[in-house]
């Protein structure tokens, strides 16, 4: 369900290649290769990023990688020439995160009572330069122009964040002056139930089991994931000092041990006739990496694991510091037909992948 208790949907179109389900409006980033590789009415020909390093963070990048290689044209909102602008024709750098506002959306909704923060830039913005908002307006309105529509004027976010919080639940309670006088946030008091008013079915009740589940378990409780030549189930995992690829062009944040390895567990490491810190190759039905091996129990016998957001190791990257700390990218190993076939997202962790000694 989406903005104002409306319906969402599921489904209501498929993917050109594959006919995956949209969710949302969205498709998933499975798709994306193939539908820049396979020719054909609605073959993708160009792309816009924003902020986003595809090529380390979505399934089966070096496919991805050669797909991007081959578009008419791609544009890139970004700070940085990394794994994926570096194939952009433009590259449009928007202002520092200290250089505009900030209104937290996403996070919000963990918080344990009901809070509103908003935080002032710290800098002035550099003469010429743009924020993100106004270069995707005005992006938005040469399209608009070229296809002789009448571009949408392009509120600036302090507006639309102050016609948000006068249009909520508290009313006149809360505007955004209020939280530009109370840098520091403003606690409007404890969480308060909207069960089961807020529930759009009839008799106001979650469907916990809906059908599309339900028909999709006998295909889940067939399904065999045991594959002899590729015995080890591969899962990712997060440090607190990487967000995704994002924070390893800093010097701080790198510092100390490596921490790309492939951990697995020493009954494992013991069986394969291995050794901790030695290089391994972990290959997929996709691709095949080498990484450090660190044994270890904190992983279950039949499980490897390595990191989210490496392999800064490829060529065209412009970032010296993440370029000396580049791991390898677990993207090189999942793949973009191992998939929740419910929803057709990727499912990049159970891959399937075999381990031997570099």
């Amino acid at each position: 369900w989406g903005p104002m208790n409306k319906p969402g949907h599921f489904n209501a179109w498929q993917t050109r290649v594959r006919g995956l389900p949209e969710f949302g409006g969205e498709l998933p980033s499975s798709a994306l290769a193939e539908e820049i590789l396979t020719p054909g009415e609605g073959q993708i020909r160009a792309l816009v990023t924003g902020a986003g390093n595809p090529v380390l963070s979505t399934p089966n990048g070096e496919q991805l990688e050669g797909a991007l290689e081959g578009l008419d044209f791609m544009v890139s909102l970004d700070f940085y020439i990394n794994e994926t602008t570096r194939f952009a024709d433009v590259i449009l750098p928007p202002t520092s995160p200290l250089e505009h506002d900030h209104y937290d959306l996403a996070l919000s909704a963990f918080a344990v009572r009901n809070v509103a923060k908003y935080s002032q830039p710290v800098f002035d913005k550099p003469a010429g330069a743009l924020h993100d908002w106004e270069i995707l307006a005005a992006l938005g309105e040469r399209v608009s122009r070229l296809k002789g529509m009448e571009p949408m004027p392009a509120y600036p976010p302090e507006m639309v964040l102050n016609m948000g919080l006068q249009s909520g639940p508290y009313k006149d309670q809360l505007n955004l002056q209020m939280l530009k006088d109370n840098p520091h946030g403003v606690d409007m008091g404890p969480h308060e139930s909207q069960f089961p008013e807020r529930l759009v079915h009839a008799d106001k009740m979650i469907r916990c089991a809906p059908a599309p589940v339900l028909e999709d378990l006998q295909r889940l409780l067939a399904h065999s994931d045991q594959q002899e030549d590729h015995p080890f189930r591969l899962i990712g995992r997060r440090h607190v000092r990487s967000n995704n690829s994002w924070m390893h062009n800093y010097q701080r944040l790198v510092k100390g041990k490596g921490r790309c390895q492939l951990m697995m567990h020493p009954d494992d490491v013991s069986r394969l006739g291995l050794q901790s810190g030695q290089s391994v190759a972990v290959s997929s039905r996709v691709g095949r990496v080498v990484a450090e091996l660190e044994a270890t129990d904190e992983v279950m016998p039949g499980v490897v694991s390595l990191p989210h957001g490496w392999g800064h190791g490829r060529n065209g990257v412009q970032a010296q510091i993440a370029q000396a700390h580049a791991g390898v990218s677990v993207n090189d190993l999942t793949d973009d037909q191992f998939l929740d076939e419910l929803s057709g997202n990727a499912a990049l962790n159970g891959v399937p992948v075999a381990i031997s000694a570099a």
